[in-house]
């Protein structure tokens, strides 16, 4: 019996040629040219075939073997064992508050599903070529979008309703599906539940690190709360200029500049929570523990893992918002 698989090996590629095989196999099987119970090529056929050594081969099965993707039959080959669905996942970067989406969006899926992991650290060049690469390969495409013009007519080339965009709701393309958080009027209602443990101190500041890609819309919304409830406050844009003092509250969206307040507390010899307070952004495991407690602002990310994997598993359009919460711990 003749194989429908062939393999041809890609010289331009970064991956090496047995991960090379893995995914033809994967992507294959996942847009049903290779079905369960279908035969794969030999490993003599595919060393005369594609110029693989045997080596190469031995080890893309073994690997699409552990995986439970193929399985082999003695003397008579290796067979496709269960249909694979490829999953293409788009993140702008690996922090630990991702980690946790992550970990629970794979909890969340059954083992027939393979993810490709990418990210595009907010560079629009790598974004279009990434994604101009995965054209067709997928049948399910997960986008961290992020706000440059140039992102609507990119992703427009996926077709949506294969298409979910993940935790910012921008430049979404019309029909898309669309799992998000708000960082507005969540950042105002969170800062409002803790209104009373805000006033206790002298000023309150959003440190807004001109490196930093958290959406501006929560500047904003910043200022109409200190506005509203007539807080002493500052929006501190040049993290150089970062100088903690006695009676201050930050509100900070970056662990780097966490990492720099929670330095100058030590060095101040300033008291977490009663000289001094913080408010941190994105839950994290460690936050936690970090100093008995670090206040955040945060949606769950494991829910929108979750919600993530519902997409993927029943294919149904979707648009909603993961909500956001003040967590309080001893660091307000």
């Amino acid at each position: 019996m003749e194989s429908k698989f062939h393999f041809t090996v890609n010289p331009q590629s970064n991956l090496l040629k047995f991960q090379q095989l893995i995914d033809s196999v994967n992507e294959a099987v996942s847009k049903n040219l290779l079905q369960v119970g279908d035969m794969l090529p030999s490993v003599n056929q595919l060393c005369k075939e594609s110029a693989l050594s045997r080596d190469t081969v031995f080890k893309a099965y073994a690997e699409l073997k552990n995986r439970g993707v193929i399985e082999s039959v003695p003397n008579r080959g290796y067979f496709v064992a269960k249909a694979v669905t490829k999953v293409f996942l788009f993140l702008d970067t690996f922090k630990a508050y991702k980690e946790v989406l992550y970990g629970s969006f794979l909890d969340n899926l059954p083992e027939t599903i393979a993810i490709d992991l990418h990210f595009h650290h907010y560079n629009i060049d790598d974004f279009e070529k990434i994604i101009k690469e995965s054209l067709g390969k997928y049948t399910k495409y997960i986008i961290m979008n992020f706000d440059h013009d140039r992102v609507p007519e990119i992703t427009r080339q996926i077709p949506a309703s294969k298409l979910l965009v993940i935790d910012w709701n921008v430049n979404a393309q019309e029909g898309a599906s669309s799992i998000y958080q708000d960082f507005g009027q969540a950042l105002y209602d969170s800062l409002e539940s803790g209104l009373e443990l805000i006033r206790k101190y002298e000023k309150f500041i959003y440190l807004y690190p001109s490196f930093t890609y958290h959406p501006k819309i929560s500047v904003e919304y910043f200022d109409k709360f200190c506005t509203d409830y007539k807080i002493n406050y500052k929006i501190l844009y040049d993290f150089k200029k970062f100088d903690l003092q006695k009676g201050e509250l930050y509100l900070l969206v970056s662990d780097r500049t966490l990492a720099k307040f929670l330095d100058q507390c030590h060095q101040k010899n300033l008291g977490l929570g009663q000289d001094v307070g913080v408010i941190s952004y994105n839950e994290t495991p460690m936050k936690k523990y970090v100093k008995d407690g670090i206040t955040v602002i945060s949606t769950d990310f494991e829910l929108m893992g979750k919600k993530i994997a519902d997409f993927v598993n029943t294919g149904e359009r979707i648009n909603t918002v993961i909500p956001s919460k003040l967590t309080i711990r001893k660091s307000l």
